[in-house]
């Protein structure tokens, strides 16, 4: 809402959006006049995106949980072919990687998009190193 954007988050039924989270973010989309859209039909989230940023099923810590969730998201939660043919011709492709390819990206859409994905990856870096600095810092 803060950047001028309407946002769709497509998940599974067991996998929502915090609900504070939720309850804040909608007052700010209110007040904005963008749209906020949460659903757990990824065609609804993605069609006519001009952006689409996905990532891993489990990430880090929840490593334990990655069968579980695999069972929830596989054959439904990736951005494939299909997928991206209702969004806009021009939409861009995110991904904070790591990327599991064929899981939450498939290979063709990974790599018909690299260039943006890896300069998220380098943007975050530069980023990342900056908070560094100002850590390390007496």
């Amino acid at each position: 809402a803060k950047a001028g954007m309407d946002c769709a988050i497509a998940t599974p039924e067991n996998y929502q959006c915090d609900a504070e989270v939720v309850a804040n973010a909608k007052d700010d989309f209110k007040k904005s006049g963008k749209e906020l859209i949460l659903t757990t039909d990824p065609v609804e989230a993605i069609k006519n995106a001009d952006v689409v940023y996905t990532d891993v099923w489990a990430s880090m810590g929840q490593e334990q949980e990655a069968q579980l969730r695999a069972k929830s998201f596989a054959g439904i939660y990736c951005v494939d072919a299909d997928l991206m043919s209702v969004t806009n011709k021009d939409c861009m492709v995110l991904h904070c990687l790591p990327a599991h390819r064929g899981e939450e990206i498939t290979a063709d859409v990974f790599e018909a998009h690299a260039d943006e994905i890896f300069e998220e990856a380098e943007n975050r870096l530069h980023a990342q190193k900056a908070v560094l600095v100002t850590m390390m810092k007496d």
